[in-house]
């Protein structure tokens, strides 16, 4: 490359890189600044509305309640991924929608919830609500070219045989959708409708296909529900919690970028460009795609930021063996990029195929961490592979060709890891066994693990103090005296916009407590007791998404287990590949019974962090053996101990330096980060740290273990 065409190309991209950068600074500035904001909030640190609905029927029974509640959940999601739905009390269901001010525009789009039939022209039920899963408004072109609108329906089994019978019996008649006793529509049958899948067409807009759908959805819930009553809701950690952790994003940003320079010389400063680009980027995105943050949200932004320097690190190791091999920087650097391709794409392509999934069968806050994730993975690769990659063949042009600025590996003795594979395993197995150890001996006081209000659910007290106190003010003065009568210091807050009202959220009280907390805040506040309320409330994460988001990571588990015994041809990769990951899990999980931190929503997101993390670094291990295999299927015992044990010191760099960028952000959040996010932090960084033991320990000889116990005869 000419140097002419160097400087030009460098220009454009710096160019572009300070715009972008500018930009996404302006987007940041807004974050938490009332309504002109340009990325959603969630509950936490932006408030919304909370609506709650009561049920028609007197005594509901607990399954109704449940399907209900579920059915919702998936509908308000179409609002934001961070919504929540819960039970309060016998017969009322609460839903809060984070990130919106207008509660009446809400309901009006939800509309109300009631009962919907489809009747013959007698007006004889043929098909309920109830036998419909699911209704989207959908669009297509005739044989004419022209646009039509229709609605789809998605059947349950039972709603399938139904529907055909009532299709069959009324062909050429209309078939009425009557909404709590109300026509809303009378599509013509024009032949019988048979696995489960319908269209009613003829809707005048795409408009009009969307509302119909929308009345068919909430038509199909087990219960009519009514509305008691709506309000605004506050955030309920307030502006120092993004504060602080945008603050903590800037300095970890800041250090990793440090690091990598000081260690990588001139590919760490184009790492550090592409790094700046990176979180532009991932601002532009969280904005483009309307997704909404929460503090775990953002958490994970600052966690991809240590691990987007990943696969640079690979490239850059790589560029260092062969400049130590003898290769010209110029071979060595198109080289690196040749070599480190594999393990970067299977690494990313394996933990995408974890977010789709994710994205696909989860619900609520693991499907926004679907999102996010998938997001970071795309954007590493592009920074990694194009932008850091033309960066430094410009500079290179630009005379910048000294093999001293780009470094030289070391030779390493290869150091024989799995002559220590015994004592390894048994020291997993000591960790894991003292966390269920742990969990039963926590079990049989209670719970095994320290659940939080999403979890379990608890009492929720609505007070009105005589004054209006802030975010700051209610973590100062009202949460300690709470915590002191509740002995507990899981407590949740919020506060109702347009009044003194405050809802306190702990765990379940029993009446005695009820009354001593009532007592000690008409001590402490003068409040008038009359004017405090509490009710039982279930958990924001229901059974339902719990079993969403296990069956998520049982079919992500299998699909990347598929895509690595397809792209290593031995099932025995896959296999301990999926066992280091089950490992990490269970280690981190030990960590929790231990330590009894708090199990809330970030529970979720941190296992899911670590299965990504997990299999990312297992990936590089498991592709430097492929390649020391040299394509060889059978060696003897000695030759696989001595493939692993050098694979594993080839990538101990690698190992030990992502693990450092990523615990580096990470721990600078748990310094600066408010409680909520300290709690989300630690076991973060156990699961770093065990991440980075089990690709070093763990992978290589549960590899070793497969292929010479179950050898290909």
């Amino acid at each position: 490359m000419k140097k002419s065409k160097a400087l030009g190309i460098l220009v454009l991209i710096l160019a572009i890189m300070a715009g972008m950068s500018w930009y996404a600074g302006t987007i940041i500035s807004t974050v938490g600044v009332g309504e002109n904001r340009n990325i959603k909030l969630g509950l936490d640190l932006a408030g919304g509305v909370s609506i709650t609905y009561g049920a028609v029927e007197d005594n509901p029974s607990e399954e109704d309640m449940k399907d209900t509640i579920y059915k919702l959940q998936k509908r308000v999601e179409n609002y934001s991924t961070e919504a929540s739905v819960y039970q309060e009390g016998n017969n009322r269901i609460n839903i809060e929608i984070p990130g919106v001010s207008d509660a009446n525009a809400i309901l009006e789009e939800l509309g109300k919830p009631g009962s919907m039939e489809f009747q013959n022209e007698s007006g004889e039920t043929l098909v309920s609500g109830t036998d419909i899963q699911n209704a989207q408004a959908a669009s297509y072109k005739n044989e004419m070219g022209n646009t039509e609108y229709v609605v789809e329906l998605t059947l349950t089994d039972e709603g399938a045989v139904k529907f055909e019978q009532a299709t069959s019996d009324n062909v050429g008649k209309t078939m009425p959708i009557v909404y709590d006793g109300e026509t809303i529509s009378a599509p013509q049958v024009k032949s019988a409708i048979s696995g489960g899948h319908a269209q009613i067409d003829g809707m005048e807009s795409f408009e009009a296909a969307e509302n119909l759908a929308s009345t068919i959805r909430i038509g199909s819930l087990s219960l009519e529900l009514q509305e008691l009553n709506s309000k605004v809701v506050g955030a309920q950690l307030g502006e120092e919690a993004i504060s602080t952790s945008l603050k903590a994003a800037a300095i970890g940003l800041v250090l990793v970028m440090l690091f990598m320079i000081i260690v990588y010389l001139l590919p760490g400063f184009t790492a550090s460009l592409a790094l700046i680009l990176y979180s532009a980027l991932t601002v532009y995105a969280l904005w483009i795609f309307d997704i909404t943050l929460t503090l775990p949200g953002i958490a994970g932004i600052i966690l991809s930021i240590g691990m987007a320097v990943d696969a640079n690190v690979i490239i850059f190791a790589r560029i260092r063996e062969e400049i130590a091999a003898g290769k010209t920087v110029n071979t060595a650097i198109k080289l690196g990029y040749e070599k480190a391709l594999s393990a970067i794409v299977d690494g990313n392509i394996t933990t995408l195929i974890a977010a789709v999934v994710l994205g696909m069968r989860g619900s609520g806050p693991v499907k926004g961490f679907a999102y996010t994730l998938g997001i970071g993975i795309v954007l590493s690769m592009f920074t990694a592979l194009v932008v850091t990659r033309w960066l430094m063949k410009c500079f290179y042009a630009l005379g910048l060709q000294d093999a001293k600025l780009y470094g030289k590996a070391k030779e390493l003795k290869t150091i024989n890891f799995l002559s220590k594979k015994v004592i390894f395993f048994a020291l997993s197995l000591v960790v894991i066994v003292a966390g269920f150890v742990g969990m039963g001996i926590n079990g049989s006081k209670g719970n095994a693990l320290n659940y939080s209000l999403d979890f379990v659910g608890g009492t929720s007290t609505t007070v009105t103090f005589n004054e209006d106190y802030t975010i700051a003010e209610i973590d100062e003065k009202i949460v300690p005296v709470v915590e002191k009568v509740t002995n507990d210091p899981n407590v949740q807050t919020q506060k109702i916009e347009g009044g003194n009202q405050v809802v306190i959220k702990t765990r379940s009280l029993e009446l005695s407590e009820r009354e001593a907390l009532n007592q000690a805040l008409v001590d402490e506040f003068k409040v008038d007791e009359a004017g405090i309320t509490a009710e039982n409330i279930s958990s924001t994460i229901s059974s339902e998404m719990r079993s969403d988001a296990v069956w998520a990571v049982v079919i992500a588990t299998i699909c990347m287990l598929i895509y690595i015994w397809f792209r290593f041809k031995d099932i025995r990769f896959a296999g301990s590949a999926v066992l280091a990951l089950v490992h990490d899990v269970l280690v981190v999980l030990a960590f929790y019974a231990i330590v009894r931190i708090s199990v809330g929503n970030t529970f979720i997101a941190c296992m899911l962090t670590i299965v990504g993390y997990s299999i990312n670094a297992t990936i590089v291990i498991f592709d430097r053996i492929r390649e020391n295999m040299g394509g060889l299927k059978n060696k003897d015992p000695e030759s696989l101990m001595e493939i692993a044990n050098r694979s594993i010191t080839q990538t101990l760099t690698r190992s030990i330096n992502t693990s450092l960028t990523t615990f580096i952000m990470v721990f600078v959040l748990f310094i600066l980060g408010v409680s909520s996010v300290r709690e989300f932090a630690l076991p973060l960084m156990a699961g770093i740290i065990c991440g980075g033991y089990s690709s070093v320990c763990i992978t290589g000889a549960l590899w070793y273990v497969f292929k010479v116990k179950f050898a290909k005869k």
